[in-house]
């Protein structure tokens, strides 16, 4: 079993990242921009390459290659299975989380009617509320918005109470703000709904690169993420509960599949996707050593992790609260939120300031995240915020870097007003 000491170093982590050699201004890149989309390891290129050279084929047909790319989708399935703590026949993947949200969402509609309601809220990324409104908007029913509390970038649990009714088909609710970093306890909010008679779906994408989940303990009736969030290609993956799964009439072509979980998967799907994308599962399994199965390694890499992450966040979020002019938003340190960390500058715009930055060599991300609703709260439309968040690979040397790019920046604005 890996122990902390025996754990890899954040140097030997680096060492897997072809990314991270390249340079800018003569020094490494800190890749800040992680929730957008991580880099990728070498393992997870290879095991794609490995698939695309030598098994590639289609599904279900009597040669090779087709069954070794069958063998491969189940191999992927069975990953998923674990890293979620579902069945593999409750895994499905797509092209990513929004494209199997909007399809999920017109399957479950076709079985509510006019007057049902759906409840989303303001602190979700809009993969996890528009797809909802447009299926609403369709059959009818009515679509109730529970608030986020701006001055902590949290839910409203009073205003979400208030939602939930018998009429409530549906709560979609985040398990962490893309923008903020919140993590809202979806556990309890499932309680709710469940109690009213509603189904709960989550949008993972932010929640998976941090925390390990476990559908079961959030007790959610559905949950989607995205493997390039946590060191992956753009592949998205959804687990539904079988009862659900066997009961949603998702739409598809005649001759397709109408079993779980292929009935749906529209079309071919992305194959050396899928393979590079249970490869980054098993990645970051391997950072735990051999002992134990599958998901206890994984258990084990995201606690050390999670502890780093903690350090660097802490970090990063007393250093930017000591420079005169910033503005952070969103929960401190010591709760319950991930190492992502959203800020404004004065009076220098978002996207100036992440240009100025990445010329430097230090990327961070600028806008709304599609998190517009949250920005829009914040009164930071249109120009949005910065975000800046911490992955496996980032160093102390990184936040050193980010701060003192700030610090300059900020500094430097200051003078020339």
């Amino acid at each position: 079993m890996a122990t902390v000491e025996s754990f890899p170093t954040v140097a030997q982590i680096r060492s897997a990242f072809p990314a991270l050699s390249r340079m800018a201004a003569g020094k490494p890149v800190a890749y800040f921009d992680g929730p957008g989309g991580t880099q990728v390891p070498r393992p997870v290129a290879e095991a794609m390459v490995e698939y695309l050279y030598h098994h590639n084929a289609n599904t279900h047909w009597a040669y090779p290659t087709s069954a070794e790319t069958d063998a491969a989708l189940a191999d992927a399935r069975d990953v998923f299975a674990a890293f979620l703590n579902g069945d593999p026949d409750e895994i499905a993947f797509g092209a990513n989380m929004t494209t199997l949200t909007m399809h999920l969402a017109r399957a479950l509609v076709r079985t509510w009617a006019p007057g049902d309601e759906l409840v989303v809220t303001e602190l979700d990324h809009h993969a996890n509320v528009d797809p909802w409104i447009e299926a609403a908007r369709d059959r009818g029913l009515t679509v109730r918005r529970v608030r986020m509390l701006p001055e902590s970038g949290t839910l409203d649990w009073d205003d979400l109470r208030r939602h939930l009714s018998a009429k409530t088909k549906l709560l979609a609710i985040g398990a962490a703000s893309n923008a903020l970093g919140t993590i809202t306890d979806v556990a309890a909010a499932a309680r709710l709904a469940h109690a009213v008679g509603a189904l709960v779906f989550v949008d993972g994408v932010h929640y998976a690169p941090h925390h390990l989940p476990d559908v079961r303990a959030l007790g959610c009736d559905g949950f989607a993420c995205s493997a390039y969030k946590f060191y992956g290609p753009h592949v998205g993956v959804m687990w539904l509960a079988r009862d659900l799964f066997a009961a949603t009439p998702f739409p598809r072509l005649i001759p397709a599949s109408d079993v779980p979980p292929e009935c749906a998967e529209t079309g071919t799907l992305d194959h050396e996707g899928i393979v590079g994308a249970a490869a980054a599962v098993m990645w970051l399994a391997t950072l735990a050593g051999d002992a134990g199965d599958l998901r206890s390694r994984l258990s084990r890499t995201f606690r050390v992790l999670h502890d780093r992450s903690d350090e660097l966040l802490r970090q990063l979020w007393d250093g930017l609260t000591a420079l005169p002019g910033l503005r952070l938003f969103g929960q401190p340190p010591g709760t319950p939120r991930t190492p992502t960390v959203a800020f404004v500058a004065g009076d220098l715009g978002s996207e100036v300031l992440a240009r100025r930055l990445g010329q430097s060599g230090i990327f961070v991300s600028h806008g709304d995240f599609y998190a517009h609703t949250v920005v829009s709260r914040l009164g930071r439309q249109p120009d949005g915020i910065v975000r800046a968040g911490c992955a496996c690979y980032t160093t102390e040397e990184d936040v050193r870097r980010l701060l003192e790019g700030v610090r300059q920046l900020t500094a430097r604005e200051s003078v020339h007003v």
